[in-house]
């Protein structure tokens, strides 16, 4: 297996495992050319989504929804989660199919607008240790009427050979990671007890 691969094992990584992984994620490279800017179409043999979502409306629903996509509470626990991040190195831990696959990505873009239309969130692009290669953003946005939306947007393609076999099947988990996150941020938005 290349130093450079995507983890997959049939036992939950331990923190040690998910440690000596980003140390691996941190020296790899990108599989993706990331623009970093808000994507609006994929490049040629890339798939595109874009989906948004309100979540409320008030300067107290954007700050509890600010405050858990710092906390990266958009991945929807149990099955996708971010176990950790060092720098703009991130790993994430998604299982399925009964393995427990580590995954890294590297920020690329953050945002932290305070201007008429208040917005936060973060770009990852897709290193070659992940099964996909692409690039996503999380933003949340605050509109000048008040109203807060989660917008997620991502183009990506299948790297990792079996994902590229099973590819109807990673796309339905893709849908399946943009109906949970939505899900996530907006419990996190409406939960009074969330930190800010």
């Amino acid at each position: 297996m290349s130093p450079h691969s995507a983890s997959a094992s049939l036992r939950r990584p331990t923190d040690g495992d998910v440690a000596r992984f980003l140390a691996r994620a941190a020296q790899a490279p990108l599989s993706y050319q990331a623009s970093g800017a808000a994507i609006d179409r994929a490049p040629p043999g890339y798939d595109y989504d874009h989906t948004r979502v309100q979540l409320g409306r008030g300067d107290a629903v954007y700050e509890r929804a600010r405050a858990a996509l710092r906390e990266w509470r958009m991945f929807p626990a149990p099955w996708a989660i971010v176990r950790a991040v060092e720098g703009d190195t991130v790993c994430v831990q998604i299982h399925v199919l009964g393995l427990w696959w580590l995954n890294g990505a590297r920020i690329v873009a953050r945002y932290d607008d305070q201007a008429a239309v208040r917005r936060c969130g973060i770009a990852y692009a897709t290193l070659a240790c992940h099964v996909e290669s692409g690039e996503e953003h999380f933003v949340v946005e605050q509109l000048a009427d008040g109203s807060v939306w989660y917008d997620l947007r991502a183009c990506s393609r299948p790297e990792y050979f079996p994902a590229r076999v099973a590819k109807p099947l990673a796309r339905a988990l893709q849908r399946r990671f943009v109906r949970d996150s939505q899900r996530a941020l907006r419990a996190a938005a409406a939960t009074s007890s969330s930190a800010t």
